[in-house]
């Protein structure tokens, strides 16, 4: 077996390459670009890519989903479990029993059989604080990269305070983990440029956002060869420009379909008793209805809606991998230049009281701007430092600092356009075992296998000498 890295820079495509990413543009020479899943969002492309399935059989058709049996809507649950296909370990034991593999910071890297796993894991408290952490596997290895690194910087890889330093933390641990257990192979998240390309889309101001995560990723590649690892880098997504927020809550309950629960002023979605609502995640919106005598109806009615691509009803989702009982009754399809909110309330002084603030697990669908600090308030890193002051006084406290605002986002993913903005890369320092064409999100398991099963080859060592003529034809960001 050839030990082999799969270093999964989200949100990267050959538009991002350019001056800004010369470590990357290394390996530019050797690459070729997926087809994506629909929907191309985290959970779904990294479930697709692990088993080689759509996820009308694995499962995943969001970053989240309405679990009809518990009559809940939940984003970023981190059970293996619930991925129904088998993993690339599973197939990879089978055919050599000394595999070994590292999840680290890949989703749904909870209950798993992969031999070393590291995932986002904080402490809830029961005072009601939230402190960050991690999850491992074995358990032990918590405390020892915890020591060694520090605490995992959970504030840095989600909210208004994302930075490089979730993707340096990442970086350091799947070294240490390389250092350490030197599995065959080993699954690496960098998150980095999902944070600047949907605040700022990919024609914003994201110069430095990509000098960052290029230098490393060049550390990485470095780091990986030297110890005779195959490096494969690869994304998700692209991330396209955006403008037009679409509200499928709102519409549905103006054509009276949403039924809410009032507490305490605020507005909740009471699913149940909804004869339809929608569970949003960037670009794609599952709509579950509980009547089916509905489905023409609401059809019709987002057919009509300006940002709707599609509708898919009935076998139609089986065009696109999308027919599994977990799907919505209808999937919508964004624009390229829309997305979907999970937004229901018409007036914010009724607005749930996890509007404001970054909930990940309580919205009823995704929120992109928990990225951003609420523009109506005023001095808000003050705000935060006083709520911060509670926190270590040990006092409750309510983060409420988070914007409603839509109109900020400038950049989504979730439908396939066809353009470079939105197609993600995939390149290896083995290109003998790259396809000279465009591959399917499917294909990609396979194509890792083969690194790994391929009979040793002259890998090639990328430098930035061999790729001068490559990297003159790669368009600067």
């Amino acid at each position: 077996m050839q030990r082999t890295v799969v270093l999964n820079v989200v949100g990267l495509t050959r538009a991002l390459l350019g001056e800004h990413t010369p470590n990357i543009n290394r390996l530019a020479g050797h690459s070729t670009t997926i087809k994506p899943v629909t929907p191309a969002v985290t959970c779904a492309a990294q479930a697709t890519y692990l088993t080689g399935k759509q996820p009308s059989e694995h499962g995943i058709v969001a970053n989240g989903w309405y679990f009809r049996d518990q009559n809940e809507v939940w984003l970023w649950r981190q059970s293996n479990k619930l991925i129904q296909a088998p993993k690339i370990w599973d197939i990879a034991r089978a055919r050599d029993a000394s595999f070994t593999c590292s999840n680290t910071f890949w989703w749904y890297a909870m209950a798993t059989d992969a031999d070393y796993t590291l995932t986002p894991r904080p402490l809830y408290l029961a005072d009601g604080r939230k402190l960050p952490d991690c999850y491992t596997y074995p358990l032990e290895l918590r405390e020892t990269i915890t020591e060694k690194l520090g605490t995992f910087p959970l504030f840095h890889f989600w909210g208004p305070a994302t930075s490089i330093k979730s993707s340096r933390w990442i970086a350091d641990a799947a070294m240490h983990v390389e250092t350490e257990h030197s599995p065959t192979l080993q699954l690496v998240y960098l998150p980095h440029l999902d944070y600047c390309l949907q605040k700022f889309g990919p024609d914003g101001d994201i110069g430095k956002d990509l000098q960052e995560i290029d230098d490393l990723v060049g550390e990485l590649i470095d780091f990986f060869t030297e110890r005779d690892c195959q490096v494969i880098l690869l994304s998700e997504y692209g991330i396209g420009p955006v403008n037009r927020p679409v509200h499928p809550n709102r519409i549905l309950r103006e054509a009276g379909k949403l039924s809410l629960k009032v507490d305490l002023g605020r507005e909740y979605l009471d699913f149940h008793t909804c004869r339809a609502f929608a569970m949003s995640d960037h670009q794609i919106a599952h709509i579950y209805i509980q009547a089916p005598e509905d489905i023409d109806e609401i059809k019709a009615l987002f057919s009509n809606t300006p940002g709707v691509a599609k509708v898919l009803a009935g076998a139609e989702r089986a065009e696109y991998g999308l027919d599994h009982e977990r799907a919505g009754e209808l999937i919508l399809l964004a624009e390229p230049d829309s997305w979907f909110t999970y937004y229901y309330w018409q007036d914010d002084t009724r607005a749930p009281d996890y509007a404001n603030q970054v909930e990940i697990h309580k919205k009823p669908g995704f929120d992109p701007c928990e990225m951003f600090l609420n523009p109506k308030l005023k001095l808000p890193k003050l705000r935060i430092v006083r709520k911060l002051l509670q926190k270590k006084l040990g006092f409750r406290y309510v983060l409420d600092v988070i914007s409603t605002d839509p109109s900020q986002l400038k950049g989504s993913h979730g439908v396939w356009d066809g353009s470079d903005y939105t197609t993600p890369v995939l390149m290896s320092s083995n290109p003998d075992l790259l396809p000279g064409h465009q591959v399917q999100a499917t294909d990609v398991c396979d194509i890792i296998l083969q690194h790994i099963f391929a009979e040793p080859q002259n890998k090639t060592t990328p430098t930035q000498t061999e790729n001068s003529d490559s990297e003159q034809e790669t368009p600067d960001a």
